[in-house]
Order: structure tokens, then sequence, then C-alpha cells
């Protein structure tokens, strides 16, 4: 996430959990991609659109946006990791 840019400092206190701002020692071409792909991505794929909706309720779209960049780059680690092809699950009922 670091590497993406999309990591933020966390303070925590007395049970409150605030962020800074996004880190800027980073991979700008990589964060810029991401943050496009995360504007797009809810379009398509409803995992990501659940995300997005969650966040946006809680807060902004830019943090929405950011959430979802989030979880795109956990799907890519995922899919690096295991060297198979991406497949979307189906949701167990």
């Amino acid at each position: 996430m670091s590497y993406c840019g999309l990591s933020a400092r966390q303070d925590e206190s007395a049970g409150k959990s605030k962020r800074g701002p996004l880190s800027k020692q980073r991979n700008r071409h990589l964060q810029t991609m991401l943050i496009e792909a995360s504007k797009l991505a809810p379009r398509y794929n409803e995992k990501l659109k659940v995300v997005h909706a969650k966040e946006v309720e809680t807060g902004s779209r830019n943090r929405a946006t950011v959430a979802v960049a989030r979880k795109l780059v956990a799907y890519l680690l995922s899919v690096d990791r295991s060297q198979r092809p991406f497949e979307m699950r189906a949701q167990a009922a």
C-alpha cells in the first residue's frame, strides 16, 4: 500500500481513529492509475460498488475512491501471490 501511495498516517486515541494525508513517498504513476481505475471500477464490479457506497455514507467521495483503490491493490497482490488469473467468486447466500 505504501509503495502505491495509498497508506496514510493513522492516529488512534480514546477509541477514535483519524487518518492523515496520503504518503508523498510513492510511485506517482502507479498511484494515478489506481485512483483513475478506482473511479471506474464500482460501475463494473458489485463488490467494489458496495465498498464505495459504504465509504460514501460515512465520509466523502474522495475517501471512497481511496478505499476502492486499496481494495484493488489487495486484489492485485492476491493474484500476484497465487500466480493464478483473477476470478470473481460468487457470494455465499
